[in-house]
């Protein structure tokens, strides 16, 4: 098929069109909507019908019901592969709000009452983040797969190694991280490009989440407060997977700086000590390039983007306003014979009746390539190593803002 790079926005499949319920989108303390969850738009590759591997259906449990409701927003229940048998949440009246929306009457007050049920064969772990490592420890431990929401921890180093290890005793399990930013209709096609030895090394690249929140107004709920006792890049994926999430490799060190509000008679110091509102930092990367990493509270657009620059060719689109690919003599030729031997740059078709969802249309394709490296027994979109690797270097960047910007080495991971 041809490759046509520059970027056609569509809304996706028919069922696409069903926006993310009211309840989905609008924040705990009024109605303004919570950026990122109106990103519904996605374009896919729509010659090619979604064709079943197999007809067996996973038997997935469901946990947490929070303010961002993702339990019920990656449409698991809606996948024809997946049978949603037991939902859990610590209060009673989310559990029952969850039973009802993913028409699941089976309930458990907790995730650790739901791992002890054998006929739960995976779990979505969507709980408050500081927990996400040690509850999928707990998941993978009970002879469960699991996919976890972003990050795959928030502020215990030590939880990393302890992740780790775990899947490593878990060989035969799948452990994934749903990181949105992978199914953006961009980064997909850099990793294509990417695989396909179209850029060449890549020199130099850029990953932006940036989020502003209006000073004065109340922060988004959180389980006993986790939003309030940590930093902006301990929440660093939707940036750093445009890197990590394009080539799979890793950030090996940082230099980082943050900024605190201006007027110092405002500079409180959260939970854990932290006064910066943004950080930015500049990392080596494995392949020997740059990356800058800027996770932002200030205001501006809203941001979930990156880009690159290789030897041959670069990427950049915009939220759908500029052409993607660029290259070089070099380059287009590379993309030309990329594409004769068969290279598909667009997404894949969804099962009928899941929608691709918010965060760019990343939620249905997260769900599916879950249940899908299930079926096939292979590696999903984002597996332990790319969780680590987009999670971590967060943690040493802010450390290192901490100390005016000191260059830290980053930890490697392998299996």
């Amino acid at each position: 098929m041809s490759i046509q790079l520059t970027r056609r926005v569509f809304l996706g499949a028919t069922a696409s069109a069903v926006a993310a319920t009211p309840s989905l989108i609008r924040r705990a303390q009024g109605a303004e909507p919570i950026p990122g969850f109106d990103q519904t738009r996605t374009d896919y590759d729509r010659t090619k019908a979604w064709k079943p591997y197999s007809d067996r259906k996973i038997r997935v449990g469901l946990v947490g019901y929070g303010v961002c409701k993702f339990s019920a927003a990656f449409e698991f229940q809606n996948h024809p592969n997946v049978e949603v048998v037991a939902v859990s949440d610590l209060f009673p009246d989310r559990c029952a709000a969850l039973a009802e929306r993913v028409r699941c009457p089976k309930t458990y007050p907790s995730l650790e009452e739901m791992v002890k049920d054998d006929k739960i064969e995976a779990i979505f772990v969507a709980t408050d983040a500081p927990s996400h490592a040690r509850h999928c420890i707990e998941v993978l431990n009970h002879g469960k797969h699991v996919c976890t929401a972003v990050p795959a921890f928030r502020g215990d180093i030590g939880d990393a190694e302890r992740l780790l290890e775990c899947v490593r005793r878990n060989r035969g399990l799948v452990y994934a991280m749903f990181e949105t930013s992978v199914f953006h209709d961009d980064l997909y096609a850099m990793e294509k490009l990417y695989a396909a030895d179209v850029f060449g090394h890549i020199v130099y690249s850029e990953g932006e989440y940036c989020h502003p929140h209006s000073l004065g107004a109340p922060s988004l709920d959180s389980y006993q407060d986790w939003r309030k006792k940590g930093c902006p890049m301990w929440y660093p994926t939707h940036a750093t997977a445009y890197y990590v999430g394009v080539t799979h490799k890793s950030f090996v060190q940082v230099s980082c700086h943050g900024t605190p509000l201006f007027d110092p008679g405002k500079r409180q110091p959260n939970a854990i000590g932290n006064v910066f509102n943004s950080e930015v930092g500049l990392f080596r990367t494995s392949e020997g390039g740059l990356c800058r990493i800027i996770i932002c509270g200030s205001q501006g657009e809203y941001l979930e983007a990156g880009r690159l620059r290789g030897e041959f060719a670069g990427y950049d689109w915009h939220n759908g306003r500029a052409d993607g690919f660029v290259g070089d003599a070099a380059g287009r030729q590379r993309m030309t014979e990329a594409a004769a031997k068969g290279l598909e740059t667009k997404k894949y078709a969804l099962p009928p009746g899941v929608a691709p969802g918010s965060h760019g249309g990343s939620h249905g394709y997260l769900a599916d390539d879950f249940i899908d490296a299930i079926l096939r027994g292979r590696k999903p979109a984002v597996d332990v190593i790319d969780a680590l690797n987009m999670t971590v270097p967060g943690y040493y960047a802010h450390l290192s803002a901490t100390r005016d910007g000191e260059t830290l080495k980053i930890p490697q991971y392998s299996i």
